[in-house]
């Protein structure tokens, strides 16, 4: 990861007219006048349902109480009641992100009460703002009287240059460091209703969607060019690549006006983003995981960085393990039944952090990378960060000493033993193992020097540079001495791509079909979007990865023309819409219900945001000789007169098929366009037009259906009198080029004729031993092949009825 903020000591506002603060009873100024365009900010504040949107503040690691619901309540049915207090901090909380703005003033109001017997008669408690790391601003302040519901209500001011990209709101009593020597003091249970903060309605959401072609045509990096994933982490499975990526994407909000986003905030980062591809260039946007957060998998971390996921058979079941790094403190995984899922935690606490033997001196304890031995053995590399302050200057730069190895235990979701140094030289961070013909690769990235690292000093020769990537090979998958180190695996990527894409890099390597891939990130989209100045936000890529034959890496060049395909796209299926080569101007989200391609308990998502003159595309699209009569797109018109244009090698290429979207606004239905001329391979863009200024529709699954063969024939069936008998007389003609064998069947009989030469017919009168018969039908199959093919071809022919004598 980039730019990694250390999390800072809690510190307190108290003094709240330094921020803005103005407070009502007992502070000298009377609440805000309620404009009409205000909204009551908070959801659920009366607690009818529940403890619905509300959860217990878990600011720092030391956090801890328990939320219920009581019928003693200021108002209504319900109060929440908050026990078990760990800290003084320890209150309900309600996430208020994206609602509250910089700048504006509030009103708040809140009724609260204690009843602790051993309590103090009367109390302060502050209803506080924690806007991310250690900022806490308390808001509202009142001294209740133990037994009786005393009322918050006051108004408050964010102020302009608050960052609110965080903003959540809790209950507590005054902060102290040290609450426990006094419980009753400090930590009484107390009970909260009626919360309401009213102010001005957020802004509409700044729309993340893409505008640009940030993935060219024709070239096959970024790997996508919708939305931005960082420190890729490569999967092969089931005959795919699974990449698992830091949601960059979490915290893009370019403004409207100039289309330039504040710069990227890892501290809000609590999903991952998964991708996948079966040829390395068509991948599937397969959305967020919620890792962390109040709402995520494992809801006791905040942050989700940096993942790593390794597949293991545990207990006679296959499961995939997802580790990530919870900020910089500490590292945790999640389990799930198949690479997408469904996921969930089996810990209770961090994986990694300050408990883990032989992690102690470990700055940052994140970056995890799982490594699965031929012999099932687990293990995991974790680390980066400052070196330790005890080493003299030039060690802590040149060996600092700052990552680790250590086991998995059988179950992957805990370790064994004590981690084990790696010495790599300039080690910063990213560390990641892979093995190759029996020996194994670290690979990391390294540092930047300054303070951290003993000043400014030059690496020693042959050691990495500042933002590299180099790397040790080793016979053993715990130790790395310095003296394994074999040399930078990839310069800087500003080397390749220019002006605004430098900073650190995170990788991983993977083997696909034979063949060794080298993942990274570069903020190349970022850059096509807003020129040369870049926000951070990151894209993957890919290269081929290539060895001498003692077993070193060729260092490997980053460029946007990526790697090949490694096989032409089936069209003749139902696939995922968001499956892009490359595209313009769309989005995904998630809709209900499971994947068509992936199965039930996969998420399902859909394209999005499709305007007038945006498109979709996928790369090397083989047809087949015989090539392709339609597609299907099962679609949502969300406006009237939207059509969907098929075209072959480009944007512009020419339409070979039409579909307009007239179904129903709002309700998902099929559209088919019939398709002309589509055979062998190409290139198939999507492009869609409509009215302007408005979303056109969405797509979730597309299907192509192969033209059907058939052998050139030409039939007919009579009816006819002979000997005052009716007889069903019917004919075959072979219009090929080459025989054919024919079938005839009636329901008076049937005759079959081998290699009917082209333009000869085949021939039966079938007597019905009847003197009428009614109208009727004759079946006429014809077999043989078309450009190697083997072809069947059924006619269905009527005859009439026959009547003979009187």
């Amino acid at each position: 990861m980039e730019q990694r903020m250390r999390r800072a000591t809690r510190g307190r506002v108290a003094a709240l007219a330094t921020v803005g603060l103005l407070l009502a009873a007992g502070f000298g100024a009377g609440a805000a006048p309620v404009q009409a365009a205000d909204t009551n900010l908070v959801v659920n504040g009366g607690f009818e349902d529940g403890l619905a949107n509300w959860f217990v503040n878990n600011g720092n690691a030391s956090d801890g109480a328990q939320l219920s619901a009581t019928s003693d309540a200021y108002a209504g049915a319900n109060a929440a009641l908050v026990t078990s207090r760990t800290t003084t901090g320890s209150g309900p909380m309600q996430d208020l992100s994206g609602k509250v703005q910089a700048g504006q003033a509030y009103t708040l109001t809140a009724r609260i009460k204690y009843e602790n017997a051993s309590g103090p008669a009367t109390k302060q408690f502050f209803a506080t703002m924690h806007y991310g790391g250690g900022t806490y601003t308390n808001l509202v302040s009142v001294t209740a009287t133990k037994g009786q519901w005393a009322q918050f209500n006051g108004t408050f001011t964010i102020p302009a240059t608050q960052t609110v990209s965080t903003a959540r709101l809790f209950f507590e009593t005054p902060w102290t460091a040290t609450p426990s020597t006094d419980p009753d003091l400090h930590l009484m249970d107390f009970k909260l209703d009626d919360v309401s903060v009213v102010g001005a309605a957020p802004p509409a959401p700044a729309s993340k969607t893409i505008e640009v072609v940030g993935k060219l045509p024709g070239e096959h990096n970024p790997l996508i060019g919708h939305k931005f994933g960082a420190d890729g982490f490569g999967l092969v499975h089931d005959g795919r690549v699974y990449m698992y990526m830091t949601n960059d994407t979490q915290g893009y909000a370019p403004n409207p006006a100039t289309g330039v986003s504040p710069g990227i905030n890892y501290g809000d980062i609590n999903q991952i983003t998964v991708i996948s591809s079966a040829d390395l260039v068509n991948w599937t946007d397969h959305g967020e995981i919620q890792v962390a957060g109040p709402n995520g998998v494992a809801p006791f971390t905040a942050n989700s960085w940096a993942p790593g996921i390794t597949k293991k058979v545990v207990n006679g079941v296959e499961k995939f393990f997802l580790y990530y790094a919870n900020g910089g403190g500490s590292s945790n995984v999640i389990t799930g039944a198949s690479p997408l899922g469904p996921w969930t935690s089996e810990r209770t606490s961090t994986l990694i952090d300050g408990r883990t033997p032989g992690a102690e001196n470990v700055a940052w304890k994140f970056d995890p990378a799982p490594f699965v031995d031929d012999d099932g053995q687990p293990y995991l590399y974790f680390g980066g960060g400052p070196a330790s302050t005890s080493m003299p200057p030039a060690e802590r730069f040149n060996n600092p000493k700052n990552i680790r190895a250590i086991e998995l235990d059988d179950t992957m979701v805990a370790t064994q033993g004590t981690a084990a140094v790696v010495d790599a030289p300039v080690a910063f961070e990213a560390g990641h193992v892979f093995k190759r013909q029996g020996r194994y690769y670290f690979s990391y990235s390294s540092h930047f020097g300054g303070n951290d690292f003993g000043g400014s000093q030059q690496p020693l020769p042959g050691y990495p540079g500042g933002g590299q990537i180099g790397y040790l090979i080793s016979d053993n998958p715990m130790s790395w001495p310095k003296e394994t180190y074999a040399g930078v695996l990839f310069p800087n990527q500003s080397q390749f791509f220019g002006a605004g894409t430098g900073g650190n890099n995170h990788q991983s390597v993977f083997e696909f079909e034979g063949k060794y891939y080298f993942t990274y990130h570069a903020p190349t989209l970022n850059k096509r979007i807003n020129g040369n100045t870049t926000q951070g936000y990151r894209s993957p890529h890919i290269q081929e990865l290539a060895f001498n034959p003692d077993g070193t890496i060729q260092q490997v060049v980053g460029t946007y023309a990526g790697v090949n395909q490694v096989r032409d796209f089936d069209p003749y299926r139902v696939f995922e819409a968001e499956t892009f080569g490359w595209s313009k101007g769309v989005a995904t989200t998630k809709i209900d219900g499971g994947s068509a391609q992936f199965g039930g308990t996969a998420p399902n998502l859909a394209v999005r945001d499709i305007d007038n003159g945006d498109w979709t595309a996928l790369s090397s699209v083989d047809f087949g000789d015989n090539g392709a009569q339609s597609v299907t797109a099962k679609v949502r018109a969300l406006a009237a007169g939207g059509q969907i244009q098929v075209r072959l090698d480009s944007a512009t290429g020419p339409v070979v098929g039409t579909a307009a979207v007239d179904t129903p606004v709002g309700q998902w239905a099929e559209v088919t366009a019939e398709l002309a001329g589509v055979t062998g391979v190409h290139d198939v863009y999507f492009t869609y037009t409509g009215p302007a200024g408005v979303d056109l529709f969405e797509i979730d699954t597309w299907a192509f259906q192969a033209a059907t063969l058939e052998l050139p024939v030409t039939v007919t069936a009579s009816a006819r009198c002979v000997g005052g008998k009716v007889y069903v007389a019917v004919q075959a003609r072979n219009d090929g080029d080459a025989p054919v064998g024919i079938a005839l069947e009636t329901a008076y009989g049937e005759r079959s004729f081998a290699a009917v030469a082209p333009g000869a017919n085949a021939y039966q009168s079938f007597n019905t031993r009847a003197v009428s018969v009614p109208a009727g039908s004759a079946t006429v199959r014809v077999t043989g092949a078309i450009g190697g093919q083997d072809v069947t071809t059924v006619r269905t022919v009527q005859h009439p009825a026959g009547t003979c004598g009187g």
